[in-house]
């Protein structure tokens, strides 16, 4: 496949993380990235500057750390405060913005923003236009194939939106009212694909090396988004990116690799919330994780529970017999050699 190429920066890969609310922070980002996501981009950030002075908002904006390109989505129905939000973004780094139309939350749709855009195409226009005209920095656009399956106007928006000058386009394959039920239809993927000359990446129900070579052949796409696969298994990156460029199978990740991605991740959430916020953050993580071990039922139940960075981590440790202690937040005081 031909790199993918969104203004000036060329992607080292052609899969990418998709941009999940209360997921795809910057550790979660960070971890993806090392294992070859091509792309991670940040978390939904409302574009109505008013609400970004909150620790939430603070921590979305924040990149520290994080590898060329930084790409910032936002979300919002104003054309002009869009543009603000993605002004206001650039400036404090942000290298791509990307334009929520794809989510298909309530809280979210219900002020018109996120998918619910796709109803009004003259607004989506204005939006669009306004957030291309304010900054120099390359704009993205994340979409559905509709609003509903009698209003299936994603080969629309998608023109719209090549005249307007959005850079790369991602297309989750169902419509908004599917939320996130049934299976994804790529061929609607496939025909906005064809209608336009931007770089296309196809997204929805892509969890395995074989679902992204097969997503890629049946779209055309330049690429392909991953989301809900990665939650636990941040590593499956590596894993398409390899299957993608031999024809063969990685290794099933040996359970020491999974201690140590584990370890790190847990100790850059206590690090980023601190200690009681960022116990609650790793419970969802380590769930995504056990998810992957089937019978390790008991250990996650007490993990979820637990209320102190220094006893998550020291149980989850012990589990798997490291030796290694947890004290302070964030800084391991003991640390036995990890297994190579």
């Amino acid at each position: 496949m031909m790199p993918v190429k969104i203004g000036p920066y060329v992607l080292p890969s052609n899969v990418v993380l998709a941009p999940m609310a209360g997921v795809t922070d910057r550790p979660f980002r960070l971890l993806c990235l090392k294992f070859g996501a091509g792309l991670a981009a940040s978390e939904m950030l409302t574009s109505d500057v008013r609400l970004w002075d909150t620790p939430k908002s603070r921590r979305r904006m924040d990149h520290t750390g994080e590898p060329s390109p930084r790409v910032v989505q936002i979300a919002g129905y104003d054309p002009a405060m869009m543009a603000d939000a993605a002004q206001r973004n650039v400036d404090a780094g942000a290298e791509i913005i990307d334009i929520n139309m794809g989510c298909p939350a309530k809280k979210v749709c219900n002020r018109l923003a996120g998918s619910a855009l796709m109803q009004d195409e003259a607004l989506v226009a204005r939006i669009l236009q306004a957030v291309v005209r304010a900054v120099t920095a390359p704009v993205m656009l994340k979409t559905r194939t509709g609003w509903d399956r009698n209003n299936k106007n994603g080969i629309r928006i998608a023109a719209i939106a090549e005249d307007c000058g959005i850079q790369a386009l991602s297309v989750h394959g169902r419509t908004r009212a599917d939320m996130y039920q049934g299976d994804a239809e790529h061929d609607t993927v496939a025909a906005i694909k064809a209608k336009i000359r931007i770089p296309v990446f196809a997204n929805g129900d892509i969890g395995s090396p074989v679902e992204a070579r097969d997503v890629l052949a049946r779209t055309g796409c330049d690429g392909v988004m991953i989301g809900r696969a990665a939650q636990g298994r941040p590593w499956i990156f590596d894993e398409v990116n390899f299957f993608l460029s031999t024809g063969e199978f990685r290794g099933v990740l040996a359970l020491e690799k999974v201690r140590d991605i584990m370890r790190d991740h847990l100790e850059d959430l206590y690090a980023l919330y601190g200690d009681e916020t960022g116990v609650r953050v790793a419970r969802k993580h380590l769930s995504w994780y056990f998810r992957q071990h089937p019978g390790q039922e008991s250990l996650r139940n007490r993990l979820v529970t637990i209320e102190t960075p220094a006893e998550q981590l020291s149980t989850l440790l012990e589990h798997f017999d490291t030796g290694v202690l947890y004290q302070g937040q964030a800084h391991i005081v003991e640390k036995k050699e990890r297994v190579a």
